[in-house]
């Protein structure tokens, strides 16, 4: 991965991170209702360890060259981009148009956060 430019190799791993963040947060909802919580909090902590294991190397890459407010509201960009999908696809949510509301806020947080 260290030939892609160190951008795109933190914005793929968070990416990556952020699919195993969203099922460990949210798919005991469907699939683990009727189970304890503590049997879903397991099963989302073994899930959560995948993620971390992609996210540390993702902060550390980006933190070359990007600040940490950078990478924070990138985190939060792509999260909503992972999100999004997965509550319409996965959870069987409607579209609302409120996502698009806040994709735009993100954008805007983008703008002022990587302006020079």
């Amino acid at each position: 991965m260290s030939a892609l430019p160190v951008p795109l190799q933190t914005i793929l791993l968070l990416i990556a991170s952020n699919v195993f963040m969203t099922f460990a947060w949210y798919a005991h909802l469907r699939d683990m209702a009727a189970r304890p919580w503590w049997m879903a909090a397991l099963a989302s902590w073994a899930i959560a360890l995948f993620e971390y294991l992609l996210q540390v190397p993702a902060n550390r890459i980006g933190y070359t060259v990007m600040t940490l407010p950078q990478l924070k509201i990138l985190q939060e960009v792509i999260t909503l981009a992972v999100f999004v999908p997965f509550a319409v696809l996965y959870m069987n949510q409607p579209v609302k148009l409120d996502y698009l509301w806040a994709a735009l806020c993100m954008l805007g947080a983008v703008y002022f956060i990587f302006r020079s």
